[in-house]
């Protein structure tokens, strides 16, 4: 049994061993066959009908935009010494009025504004700086930092638990001195003007002055009375001899007018002896001396009255020179007093004292004006927007302040990346984008900057990470509705410059088909023509 088996693997040995040399024998026929390339076939694709979306791929790396340093605009509180960090920045969101860091105890707040701090706001205190701080507290914005911002900025610290900036004790020892420094200023001008009025160039001058005044005082009086006088004694006498001589004359006229109306002859019956008539001439010439006597009397009267009218006036002008004079006498010395003054030894520092005063009130009305609570330079930060995304820290606890104590960008993340030249031009500020994380999670954006280095701003935060690589689809064009679209390589141009396509009507059969070509997007474009979907198009002849 042996023997027959080994016999029988020998004869399937060998019978193996032909059959493999038979295969590899072929006949020169075969050969030629074989090396002869097979005929060759269209190579086609359906026509579609979809909407057609023209994208630019970017690869952009995911980060917080817009960073910004952020320094402190001078001192924190009120000692400008020693500025050391009591309490870091810490990264994360910063909000509105939020509390970025501590100096000496004292905050540091954030407020959105365009305005940087740059000076210490003080009470009437006027500019864009101080509408935007009464924006920020909600208070009335007048611009001008005034009792209705004190009040909003303290009860703001109080809310935050601080208080705010009150006059620091130098601010005030300051003030002390200040006003001391008037109250001295007025004391030694009053002694000044007091030693000025009691010198001895002075004092006669002034009892000089005095006199004059009373001697003018006096002579108006007198040219008052004066004027009030109207007759004399002389002038009562001549009218009392006028008014003598006027009763004589009228007693003669009525003693000749009686003596005139006596009838001359008695009656005859008359048994008695009548009386003798007057003497008509006597009387008549008793009534022409009365009345000589009035006209002298009446002339003396006149004489006197002349006389007595030039003499009053003479009086009047006599008293007038005099108040002349008197007034002359005050005015010389009053100019006499003053020009001792102006040459006084004292005038010097009676002037050094009065402009001492002035500087002193001047300076201490200036700094009254700012003392009070106060909004430090240091203590507010405003940023362009908020929030925002505190992302480095470079002020440290137990530091002195450095110049950037820290960086913020936007709250927001931006996408950024490079794009190809020619894509570039064709991306546009606005334009959608489909963004796709590592980890196969889609969020859309939009452009917020074009050009090579693209900046896209996605619509959220959602499964994005800063440092993250993400792949930004930029829609640059897309079809309004469904549209036929073919191959960019069935497309074929001919000598007329009209575009073609080759139609399959049956194996090895086409037609050309006129077509006109819209959006083109990744290796497809949209035509129009005597096409339908499921249309097959030759891409290649093979």
């Amino acid at each position: 049994m042996r023997k027959l088996l080994i016999v029988l693997g020998g004869v399937l040995a060998i019978a193996g061993a032909g059959w493999g040399v038979g295969t590899q024998l072929r006949s020169p026929a075969d050969e030629a066959a074989a090396r002869t390339p097979p005929r060759p076939s269209l190579i086609t694709v359906p026509v579609e009908r979809r909407k057609l979306v023209s994208t630019v791929v970017v690869a952009g790396t995911v980060a917080y935009g817009s960073p910004l340093p952020i320094t402190l605009a001078g001192v924190v509180g009120g000692d400008e010494d020693l500025q050391r960090v009591t309490r870091a920045p810490r990264p994360g969101r910063v909000t509105e009025g939020a509390v970025l860091m501590e100096v000496n105890g004292r905050p540091v707040f954030a407020f959105t504004g365009r305005v940087p701090m740059h000076r210490t706001l003080t009470p009437g205190a006027r500019g864009d700086d101080v509408r935007q701080l009464q924006k920020a507290l909600r208070a009335p914005a007048s611009g001008v930092f005034d009792r209705a911002t004190i009040a909003a900025v303290t009860r703001f610290y109080a809310r935050k638990g601080y208080e705010a900036q009150r006059p620091t004790i130098a601010a005030r020892q300051q003030r002390d001195t200040l006003r001391r420094t008037v109250q001295t200023a007025r004391e030694t001008l009053l002694t000044e003007q007091k030693a000025l009025d009691q010198g001895r160039d002075v004092l006669p001058l002034k009892i000089k002055l005095n006199n004059a005044r009373q001697d003018l005082r006096a002579a108006k009086r007198a040219l008052d009375g004066a004027a009030a006088e109207s007759s004399d004694a002389a002038r009562e006498t001549a009218e009392a001899a006028v008014r003598a001589a006027q009763e004589k004359v009228l007693a003669a006229e009525q003693e000749l007018a009686a003596a005139r109306a006596t009838p001359t002859t008695p009656p005859a019956a008359t048994p008695t002896p009548a009386p003798s008539p007057p003497d008509t001439q006597l009387l008549e010439l008793r009534l022409a001396n009365a009345r000589a006597e009035l006209e002298a009397a009446r002339s003396a009267l006149s004489r006197v009255g002349e006389e007595a009218r030039r003499a009053w006036e003479k009086r009047m002008d006599e008293l007038r020179k005099t108040v002349r004079d008197a007034r002359g006498a005050v005015v010389a010395a009053e100019q006499e007093l003053r020009q001792a003054r102006q040459l006084s030894p004292v005038k010097l520092r009676l002037a050094d004292a009065r402009r001492d005063l002035a500087s002193a009130s001047s300076i201490l009305a200036e700094f009254e004006r700012t003392y009070g609570t106060t909004v430090p330079s240091g203590e507010v930060v405003f940023l362009p927007k908020l929030p925002a995304h505190l992302r480095k820290a470079t002020a440290k606890a137990g530091r002195p302040v450095d110049e950037v104590v820290a960086t913020v960008t936007s709250s927001t993340f931006m996408i950024t990346g490079a794009a190809d030249p020619k894509e570039a031009e064709l991306v546009k500020k606005g334009m959608e984008v489909a963004i796709e994380t590592q980890s196969g999670k889609s969020v859309s954006g939009v452009v917020r900057v074009p050009g090579e280095s693209v900046r896209i701003t996605p619509s959220g935060s959602k499964g994005l990470k800063s440092g993250d690589t993400v792949t930004a689809r930029i829609t640059v064009g897309a079809t309004d509705r469904e549209v036929l679209i073919v191959p960019v390589a069935a497309v074929i141009t001919a000598a007329d410059g009209r575009a073609r396509v080759l139609v399959e009507t049956a194996t090895d059969r086409t037609r050309e088909v006129e077509v006109r070509t819209g959006l083109t997007a990744d290796g497809a474009v949209e035509v129009t023509g005597d096409l339908r979907p499921g249309d097959r198009v030759v891409v290649n002849r093979g």
